[in-house]
C-alpha cells in the first residue's frame, strides 16, 4: 500500500520543492495517513470498537423499541380497560337512573296517598269542630231559652201571684205531701 501511495505521489508530478528521502510533502501526507490508519486498524483495533459501539447502539435501540412495545401493550390494555369500565360506569349509571325513577314514582304515590289522607282527616277533623260548634251554639241557646224562660215565669209568677194567691197552694201541696205517706 505504501508502494502504491508513493506511485500516485510520483503519478501527481514532481514539484520543485523540499524533498525527505525522496518524498514531497503530499507524499509524506500520504505516508502519515497511511501509517494513521495501519496504527487505527491494528494497535487500536478502531473498527472493533466502531462495531462494538454501533452493536451497543442497535441493542439499546432494540431494547428501547421493545420498551416501547411493552409500553404500547400497557397503554392498549389500560385504554381497553377504561373502555370496559366506561361501558360498565354507562350501564350501571343507566340502573340508577331507573332506579331511581322508579323510587321517585313511589314517592310520588306515596306523597299523594299522604296527602289525601291528610285532607281527609281534615276534613274530618273540620267537620268535627263544625258539628262541636253547632253542639254548643243549640247546648247555649237553650240555655239562653231555658234562662228567659225561667225570667219570664218568674216575672209573670211575680205578677199574678202574690202571698194572699200562693197560701191555698201551699196548703193544698202540704196536705198532698200527707197523703203519700
Amino acid at each position: 500500500m505504501i508502494t502504491f501511495l508513493l506511485m500516485a505521489a510520483e503519478a501527481a508530478g514532481h514539484e520543485e520543492g523540499p524533498t525527505l528521502l525522496g518524498l514531497g510533502a503530499e507524499g509524506w501526507v500520504y505516508v502519515g495517513l497511511t501509517i494513521f490508519l495501519l496504527l487505527a486498524v491494528f494497535v487500536a483495533k478502531a473498527p472493533q470498537k466502531i462495531t462494538e459501539a454501533l452493536d451497543a447502539r442497535i441493542a439499546n435501540t432494540r431494547r428501547q423499541l421493545d420498551e416501547a412495545k411493552s409500553i404500547r401493550a400497557e397503554a392498549e390494555a389500560l385504554l381497553a380497560d377504561a373502555r370496559r369500565r366506561t361501558a360498565a360506569s354507562a350501564g350501571d349509571a343507566a340502573a340508577i337512573i331507573a332506579q331511581a325513577e322508579a323510587e321517585a314514582k313511589l314517592l310520588v304515590a306515596k306523597a299523594e296517598s299522604d296527602a289525601s289522607d291528610l285532607m281527609a282527616r281534615r276534613a274530618r277533623m273540620a267537620e268535627d269542630k263544625i258539628a262541636a260548634a253547632e253542639r254548643g251554639a243549640i247546648a247555649e241557646v237553650r240555655a239562653r231559652a231555658a234562662d228567659a224562660a225561667t225570667r219570664a215565669a218568674a216575672s209573670i209568677i211575680a205578677d199574678k201571684h202574690g202571698a194572699d194567691a200562693d197560701k191555698p197552694l201551699v196548703d193544698r201541696t202540704i196536705a198532698g205531701l200527707a197523703r203519700l205517706n
